[in-house]
């Protein structure tokens, strides 16, 4: 079985008009699970994340400023990208929740895989910094579930979104359990992903993607550097951050891929969960800002999660 968790309160989040990183993102995403391919989806509410979980990668004092800057009405700005409203707290804390939900749910034999739909994202959200939209590491914080509640001993989180998640490489920098691997643009923001970038354990894989470059270039990268270190570190778990802004007509960012790119590199990850972990996948939201392009993906990642699951 496949699991999605998402919740009406993600869409409370409000940024300012224009916005790449807005509601209308989960409506398109709706729109295209309505297909009756997915009418035996198991689509669940995202449950609130508890504090508890947040600081497994986020210290205290780093919650309560993002809680204390929370505006009564209006917006405020964290900085140019990232926008809080009045309903940004509880949004970002469905994303942590569902995260937690679906490792839970994956993690106890209930389902195969999950898919966690929420926004805002979490990938650029470093320890005690948001940004580019992102308030809480949800993808590093469901790997740590996996490692200190459920006891595994490594876990990794494969990121296609085409920015470079720094913030995961920033949470998990130090962690020894956790693989962390990314194919992103390269130059683009936030400036970071290089491939000597490699983590404190050497447990993190950078694979920089040129401007422009298409599916053949991201199926290279993979078969050449991020599958082969999937393979030896064995994980018990595969976190996906599942961006779909390296589509073509994506605004944020020049690369190249199709809707058939995001089902080859879906199929790509949950082959190789298949020989090591059992299936288990956990994929959670990121970018995706061309809302045709975001739903046709979001629909083709969870085509082949539900395709591995049956």
């Amino acid at each position: 079985m496949t699991l999605y968790f998402s919740h009406d309160e993600c869409l409370s989040h409000l940024t300012p008009y224009g916005h790449p990183e807005r509601s209308d993102r989960l409506r398109a995403i709706a729109w295209a699970l309505s297909d009756e391919a997915f009418a035996d989806l198991d689509q669940r509410d995202a449950p609130l994340g508890e504090d508890a979980e947040i600081l497994r990668c986020h210290p205290p004092a780093y919650l309560d400023r993002i809680a204390g800057a929370v505006p009564v009405s209006g917006r405020r700005q964290l900085d140019a990208d990232t926008t809080l409203s009045q309903g940004s707290l509880k949004a970002a804390r469905r994303g942590v929740g569902g995260c937690v939900a679906a490792v839970d749910a994956v993690l106890s034999g209930e389902a195969v895989n999950a898919f966690v739909g929420c926004r805002p994202p979490g990938h650029h959200a470093e320890r005690k910094t948001a940004m580019g939209f992102c308030l809480f590491g949800n993808a590093a914080i469901a790997a740590k579930r996996a490692l200190d509640h459920h006891g595994l001993d490594r876990v990794a989180v494969v990121d296609f979104d085409v920015h470079h998640g720094n913030g995961t490489q920033d949470l998990l920098w130090d962690e020894r359990r956790a693989m962390f691997a990314s194919t992103h643009q390269m130059p683009l923001y936030p400036g970071t992903g290089a491939a000597s970038e490699r983590g404190a354990h050497g447990q993190i894989v950078n694979v920089p993607l040129a401007p422009g470059s298409g599916g053949a270039e991201m199926r290279a990268a993979y078969d050449e550097h991020v599958l082969p270190a999937l393979r030896a570190f064995a994980p018990e778990l595969i976190v996906i951050s599942a961006g779909f802004d390296a589509a073509a007509d994506d605004p944020l960012a020049e690369l190249q891929w199709e809707t058939a790119d995001f089902t080859s590199v879906t199929r790509a990850l949950c082959g190789v969960a298949r020989e090591v972990c059992e299936g288990r996948v956990v994929s959670t939201l990121e970018g995706g800002y061309d809302l045709s392009s975001l739903g046709a993906g979001v629909a083709a990642h969870l085509a082949v999660l539900m395709e591995e699951a049956r």
